[in-house]
């Protein structure tokens, strides 16, 4: 058999040589590539957020995640959606203040996140050895009641948390109050204080007495669970506190205007 000429035999070798390496760099820059995509995946995702809270400063939401989720969770028939949306300026300043009252006193000290409740019902729940209660702020409802569900998980109070560091970063308090005040779950269906106020006693917010103001920001813990019309010994106690509170309680109204 004639051999190969020398200079074919070591260009093959060399050719040879290489393959290896080149099937390595083909691959390294394939995962490279990869990453990349995935890095700018992961960048859109973290930014949707913020794209949807900045939308909100200028934007009243239509509906919400909460109510899309009551209105197509099972087949069995659901109360009609109600959802009224008015401006801050015609919310009653008496609701408001009951509002700030129930939910969150400090909403205008804090950035979204209230460690001084979360030390004060960790220390409640060292004593009593009952579970951690809820220390949530007005503004971490207000995120989970636009953007997320209610259900309790891990993942909701993660993403509850990134939401309430957007919207304290891209909202004035005047706005997160606004939002909380009109989207916030009052009953089956009913969403927000004039909604509220036209099903269970008949009037707008602003044709509120002062016991029925006090009775619907008492009733925010349990929704769902308690009737403004029909209230349990619970519900009126919470009401009572709620109007003994108001007395000596300094709402910082001048912020909202």
């Amino acid at each position: 058999m004639a051999r190969m000429p020398k200079a074919i035999t070591n260009r093959v070798k060399r050719s040879a040589s290489r393959g290896p390496k080149r099937v390595k760099g083909v691959a390294s820059r394939g995962r490279r590539r990869r990453w990349k995509w995935i890095l700018i995946l992961l960048g859109i995702l973290l930014l949707i957020p913020a794209m949807q809270v900045a939308v909100l400063r200028f934007v009243n939401p239509p509906r919400t995640l909460p109510m899309w989720i009551d209105q197509v969770s099972s087949s069995a028939p659901k109360a009609p959606l109600r959802y009224r949306w008015i401006p801050l300026s015609q919310n009653p300043e008496m609701f408001l203040k009951h509002l700030w009252i129930s939910e969150d006193q400090r909403f205008f000290q804090h950035e979204g996140f209230d460690w001084k409740e979360m030390d004060l019902a960790m220390e409640k729940a060292e004593k009593t050895g009952k579970p951690v209660r809820g220390a949530s702020t007005i503004t971490n409802q207000c995120a989970r009641s636009i953007f997320l569900w209610q259900a309790r998980s891990w993942i909701r109070k993660g993403l509850e948390s990134y939401y309430t560091i957007w919207m304290e970063m891209l909202l004035p308090k005047r706005r997160i109050f606004e939002l909380y005040a009109n989207v916030i779950e009052m009953g089956r269906g009913i969403y927000g204080v004039e909604a509220a106020s036209k099903h269970y006693f008949g009037v707008s917010a602003r044709g509120l007495t002062r016991e029925q103001s006090a009775m619907l920001a008492a009733v925010l813990p349990n929704p769902k669970g308690w009737d403004p019309t029909n209230p349990s010994g619970k519900l009126r106690w919470r009401q009572r506190r709620i109007l003994q509170r108001e007395r000596n309680a300094h709402f910082p109204e001048k912020l909202l205007h």
